[in-house]
C-alpha cells in the first residue's frame, strides 16, 4: 500500500490520543465496525507505542499508524511496534531519510508552498496540510492546486463534521484528519456504539 491508497481507505482518518491502554483495542474495533480502518495514533501520550502494538495484534483488519512523529528514533520505534504508516507535523532531512528507510506510507506536514515543494522533492507528494484551518484551510488548498497540481493532501487541524465536506470537495484532497470521531467523553465512558455511529457518518462523506 502506498500513501495515496492509504488516503483512499475512508474519507476521514481519526487522529487519536490514547491515554488509557484498556480502551485501545475496543476503540479501534468500534471505528473499524463503522468502516474506518486507517487509525492515526499520535505520540502525544506515554501509552501510544503500546497502543499501536496492541491494536496491530488484536485488530488485524485495522491499518494502525503513528502520528506526531518528530524524530527518526520515534519513527523507527513505531514501526517496530507495528505501525503501518506514519504522519508528522513537519519534515526534516532525518525524518525524510527514516521514512524512506522504513518503506511505509508517510505523510509529512506542510503549511506553505515552499514546504510542500521541499517534501515533494524528498519523494513525498502525498502530504498533510497542518494546521489546516489556522494556515488558510480550503482557500489555501484551492490556491495550492494551480502551481502544485500533482500534490495530494490530507488536511488536519480544526476540521470537524461541519466543515469536512468543504475540504473533501477539493480535487487535491483525498481524505481529512480529525479528532471528532473519538470524543474524550465517549472514550472515557466506553460508549463504543456511539463511536461506531460517528465512524459510519464519516464514511458517508463523499469525495467531490
Amino acid at each position: 500500500m502506498n500513501a495515496l491508497e492509504l488516503l483512499q481507505q475512508s474519507p476521514v482518518m481519526p487522529v487519536m490520543v490514547i491515554k488509557d491502554l484498556d480502551t485501545a483495542v475496543d476503540l479501534a474495533r468500534s471505528l473499524v465496525a463503522g468502516g474506518v480502518r486507517s487509525l492515526e495514533i499520535t505520540l502525544r501520550s506515554d501509552a501510544a507505542l503500546e497502543a499501536i502494538r496492541l491494536i496491530s495484534q488484536a485488530v488485524p483488519e485495522a491499518l494502525v499508524g503513528v502520528g506526531t512523529v518528530r524524530s527518526a528514533q520515534q519513527l523507527d520505534a513505531a514501526v517496530k511496534a507495528g505501525a503501518k504508516f506514519a504522519v508528522s507535523p513537519g519534515l526534516t532531512p532525518d525524518i525524510a531519510q527514516a521514512a524512506r528507510r522504513a518503506g511505509i506510507p508517510f505523510l509529512p506536514g506542510v503549511a506553505t508552498p515552499s514546504e510542500s515543494m521541499y517534501a515533494a522533492d524528498q519523494g513525498f507528494t502525498v502530504q498533510k496540510l497542518f494546521p489546516a484551518e489556522a494556515v488558510g484551510g480550503v482557500a489555501l488548498l484551492k490556491a495550492f492546486y494551480g502551481p502544485l497540481p500533482d500534490v495530494v493532501f490530507c488536511p488536519t487541524g480544526g476540521i470537524n463534521a461541519a466543515n469536512a465536506g468543504q475540504y473533501l470537495a477539493l480535487p487535491n484532497v483525498k481524505c481529512v484528519g480529525g479528532s471528532w470521531l473519538t470524543p474524550d467523553a465517549m472514550v472515557a465512558s466506553k460508549n463504543w456504539d456511539a463511536i461506531t455511529d460517528l465512524a459510519r457518518q464519516a464514511c458517508l462523506l463523499q469525495k467531490g
